[in-house]
C-alpha cells in the first residue's frame, strides 16, 4: 500500500464520494504539484479532508472526472486477480441472463469496471477503454479475457469522443487473433458483425429486448426500417413473419452487410434495402404516400454534447411527425433516442408533440431502454442513455 499514491480531497468536498458516488471531479480535489504529477491513468488511494478513506480510484490530474472507483476497500490490491475476479463477476450475471454468448459482457461503471465497454459475440470480443485508467489496464484486461474466455480475437473500438478528455488518441486496432470477423444469433437470425469496421463495437446489443417487442408486431405486416444499419430491427421482423421489410440507411457498406445476412437467413425474398439519407428518404416516402404496418425509427446520436440539446430536440421532433406520417393506421411507431444528453421527459415530449403535428392519434405501448446487460450504476442514473417508444396509432 505504501506505493500507491493519496490523494486527498478539499474541505466540505467529500459528502458525494461518502454517499458512495463513483466519481470524484478536479475540483473537489487538492490539486498538489504532487497530484498534478500523478500520471494519467494512475491508481490511487483517496483520503477526505478529515482522514476518511474512501478507496482505490484510477486518477487523471487533467480530466475533469478526476477520479473513478474501482473498490470501496482502501486496502484493495489492484492486481491480475483483481480484473480477473471484477470480469468473472460481470461474466457470471451475463450467463443467467442469456443462452448464448453475445451480449454486453461489461457495462462501465455499472459493473464495477468505470471506462470499459466489453463486447462480446462468441469467441470475439470488442473492447472500449475511455479512460486513461482502462487504457493504462488494457494488457491486464487482456490478460483476464484469455483466462475466462479464451477470445480468438479481440478488437479495440477505442473512439469516443470522451478519449479526448482523457488526453487519449482514438485507435482501431486488432489487439488479439488475425481475424475479426464475427455473428451474433438474436431473434432466430444469424447476423454479420465487424467490430473492425462496422460502427462502434459492431453490434447494438442494447436494442435486444426493444427488437424482439417490434418483431412481435411485425407478423404480417409491412415494416419499414430507418436508420436500419446493419438491419437489426428489419431482419428480425423478417424471420418472426413480416410480409414485406425495407431497410434504410446511408451506408452501402452497412446495407450490404444486413443484404448479406438475409441471403444467410432465407429472408432475402422480403427484404429490401434503399440507400439514402433517413431524414430525406421518409420525407420523401410520405409524399409519394407510402404506408407501412410497422416503422422503425432508430437514428445515432443527435445530440453529442450539451451545447447540440436544441438541436437535436427540432430534429426528433421532426423525425416523428415524418415517422408517424408513414404509420398506417393501426400500425404501430417504434421511436428511439441513445443521445444521453436529452432528458428522458423531454423526449417523450417532443416525439408525441412530433405525432400530434401529424395529425395522429397515438396510444403508448411501451416505454423503455436498453437491456440488461446494460446495467445503470444507482448514483449514475444520467447513464440511462437509451430511450424508446412504442405506439400504436389510429
Amino acid at each position: 500500500m505504501s506505493d500507491i499514491p493519496i490523494i486527498r480531497l478539499l474541505p466540505g468536498r467529500d459528502r458525494r464520494a461518502k454517499s458512495g458516488h463513483p466519481w470524484i471531479f478536479s475540483n473537489e480535489v487538492a490539486m498538489t504539484p504532487a497530484a498534478r504529477a500523478i500520471p494519467p491513468g494512475s491508481v490511487v488511494r483517496v483520503e477526505g479532508d478529515d482522514g476518511s478513506r474512501l478507496g482505490i480510484h484510477q486518477f487523471n490530474p487533467h480530466s475533469l472526472i478526476a477520479a473513478r472507483r474501482l473498490s470501496r476497500d482502501p486496502a484493495a490490491v489492484i492486481d491480475d486477480a483483481f480484473w480477473q475476479a471484477r470480469i468473472a463477476d460481470a461474466l457470471a450475471l451475463r450467463t443467467r441472463l442469456f443462452p448464448t454468448p453475445h451480449y454486453r459482457l461489461v457495462h462501465a461503471e455499472a459493473d464495477g469496471l468505470p471506462g470499459l465497454i466489453l463486447d462480446r459475440y462468441g469467441d470475439l470480443i470488442a473492447l472500449q477503454a475511455n479512460t486513461a485508467g482502462m487504457e493504462m489496464a488494457t494488457p491486464a484486461i487482456l490478460r483476464a479475457l484469455d483466462t475466462l474466455v479464451a477470445p480468438r480475437a479481440v478488437v479495440a473500438r477505442n473512439e469516443a469522443g470522451v478519449r479526448s478528455l482523457e488526453g487519449l488518441p482514438e485507435v482501431t486496432a486488432l489487439l488479439r487473433g488475425t481475424d475479426a470477423a464475427g455473428t451474433v444469433e438474436e431473434g432466430g437470425v444469424s447476423f454479420s458483425v465487424d467490430p473492425l469496421g462496422g460502427q462502434k463495437t459492431g453490434w447494438f446489443f442494447d436494442q435486444r429486448e426493444n427488437r424482439a417487442r417490434v418483431a412481435n408486431l411485425a407478423r404480417g405486416e409491412t415494416v419499414l426500417d430507418a436508420f436500419c444499419h446493419t438491419g437489426g430491427f428489419g431482419l428480425q421482423a423478417a424471420a418472426a413473419g413480416a410480409a414485406r421489410v425495407t431497410l434504410l440507411d446511408r451506408s452501402e457498406h452497412a446495407l450490404a452487410t444486413a443484404m448479406g445476412t438475409a441471403r444467410r437467413n432465407g429472408l432475402a425474398d422480403r427484404v429490401e434495402a434503399v440507400r439514402g439519407e433517413a431524414m430525406e428518404a421518409l420525407e420523401r416516402m410520405g409524399r409519394e404516400g407510402m404506408r407501412f404496418g410497422v416503422v422503425v425509427a432508430d437514428p445515432p446520436a443527435f445530440a453529442k454534447s450539451r451545447k447540440d440539446i436544441p438541436a437535436a430536440i427540432r430534429a426528433y421532433a421532426q423525425l416523428a411527425r415524418r415517422a408517424a406520417g408513414l404509420v398506417a393506421p393501426g400500425g404501430f411507431l417504434f421511436i428511439a433516442s441513445c443521445s444521453h444528453h436529452v432528458p428522458s421527459g423531454e423526449f417523450a415530449d417532443t416525439v408525441i408533440g412530433g405525432i400530434q403535428r401529424a395529425r395522429r392519434d397515438a396510444r403508448i405501448l411501451a416505454m423503455t431502454g436498453a437491456g440488461p446487460d446494460h446495467p445503470v450504476h444507482p448514483m449514475l442514473p444520467e447513464s440511462a442513455y437509451l430511450k424508446a417508444l412504442t405506439f400504436q396509432l389510429s
